[in-house]
C-alpha cells in the first residue's frame, strides 16, 4: 500500500522497493551486499550490533534506531491533570512497545505513594482488548514469543521485591485470555539495580522510582546504557532546562511525552543507537560530500 501510494503520487517506479521477510535471510542480504550503501534500521540493540559488524565488511554507512529504557521525570509542580495520564500513556500506548516509551518513572518521593497510587488507578480504567475495536484503549502485544517476554519480566519484578499496583500477570479469563494481552501494569519499591528498570520489556510496565532532589535525580535518571527518549514534567521553567540539559538522551519532552513532527530529528545517545530520523539531519545521513576541481585556464 505504501508502494501503491508512492506510484499515485508521481513517484517513479522502482525508486521505492519494499523487500517482505524476516532479518535473515532478507534483512541479512540487504546489509551484506555491496550494491546496498546505506543501511537505516530500526530494532533491537543486540540486532543493531550484528548490522554494524557485517557492515564493516563493505564499509557501508549505517544508522541505528534501537531500545530504550527512558526516564519520565514527575516533579512536585508538575501538572497532575495532565501529568498523570501523560506518565501513563507514555508506556502504555501501543501497549508498550514503543522504543522510546517513558518506562522508567521517576518522582519525588514526596508525592511518590500519591502519583504512583493514581497512574495505577487510571491504568486499570483502561479498556484492554481487540485492537480492532473502535473503544479499545490498550491492545494485544504483536505474538506469542513477546507475550512469553513480557510475562517472564512480570514474574522477575515481582521476584525482585517490587509490588505491582496495577495488572502484573497476563490475562488468563474470559475472551481475551486466548489473546497476547498484558494489562497496563504499574511496578512501586522499583529500585535502580533491578531488572526491569535496566533492561527493555517492551510491554506496558512501568517501574516507579522514588529521587529525593535534583542532584540525586540526574545520575540516576542517566545510569543506563540506553539514551532514546525522556520527559520532565515541571512548572518550573529553569528546572525543567537545568534538568534537559543534563539527561543524556536524543530527547527531552517537558510537560508531554512522544511529541514527533517530521521537522525535527530523532534519535538516541549510547545503547539506543547513532544518527538521526527525521529533520534536515534525516537527510544528511544518506548524503555524501564531492569536491569538485576544473581547471579553466
Amino acid at each position: 500500500m505504501i508502494v501503491e501510494a508512492a506510484l499515485e503520487a508521481g513517484i517513479p517506479p522502482g525508486v521505492i522497493n519494499i523487500v517482505t521477510g524476516y532479518g535473515d535471510p532478507a534483512g541479512k542480504a540487504l546489509v551484506e551486499h555491496p550494491d546496498v550503501d546505506k543501511i537505516a534500521f530500526t530494532g533491537s540493540t543486540a540486532t543493531g550490533k550484528w548490522i554494524v559488524q557485517a557492515a564493516a565488511a563493505t564499509l557501508k554507512r549505517v544508522t541505528l534506531e534501537l531500545g530504550g529504557k527512558s526516564p519520565n521525570i514527575i516533579f512536585p509542580d508538575a501538572d497532575m491533570a495532565r501529568a498523570i495520564p501523560g506518565a501513563a500513556m507514555a508506556v502504555f500506548a501501543n501497549s508498550g512497545q514503543i522504543c522510546s516509551a517513558g518506562t522508567r518513572l521517576f518522582v519525588e518521593s514526596k508525592i511518590y505513594d500519591e502519583f504512583v497510587g493514581r497512574v495505577a488507578e487510571f491504568g486499570k480504567k483502561l479498556n484492554v482488548g481487540n485492537g480492532l475495536d473502535p473503544n479499545t484503549q490498550i491492545g494485544p502485544l504483536v505474538s506469542q514469543q513477546q507475550l512469553e517476554r513480557v510475562s517472564g519480566y512480570l514474574d522477575i519484578g515481582q521476584k525482585e521485591g517490587a509490588k505491582a499496583l496495577a495488572g502484573g500477570s497476563r490475562l488468563t479469563e474470559g475472551a481475551l485470555s486466548k489473546g497476547y494481552f498484558v494489562p497496563p501494569t504499574v511496578f512501586a519499591n522499583v529500585q535502580d539495580n533491578m531488572r526491569i528498570a535496566q533492561e527493555e520489556i517492551f510491554g506496558p510496565v512501568i517501574s516507579a522510582i522514588s529521587f529525593k532532589d535534583s542532584d540525586d535525580l540526574i545520575k540516576r535518571a542517566n545510569a543506563t546504557t540506553f539514551g532514546l527518549g525522556s520527559g520532565v514534567w515541571t512548572t518550573n521553567v529553569s528546572k525543567a532546562h537545568q534538568v534537559a540539559k543534563s539527561l543524556r538522551a536524543g530527547s527531552v519532552w517537558v510537560n508531554c511525552y512522544q511529541a514527533m513532527d517530521p521537522a525535527v530529528p530523532f534519535g538516541g545517545y549510547k545503547m539506543s543507537g547513532y544518527g538521526r530520523e527525521s529533520g534536515k539531519q534525516h537527510v544528511e545521513e544518506y548524503l555524501n560530500v564531492k569536491a569538485v576541481w576544473v581547471k579553466t585556464a
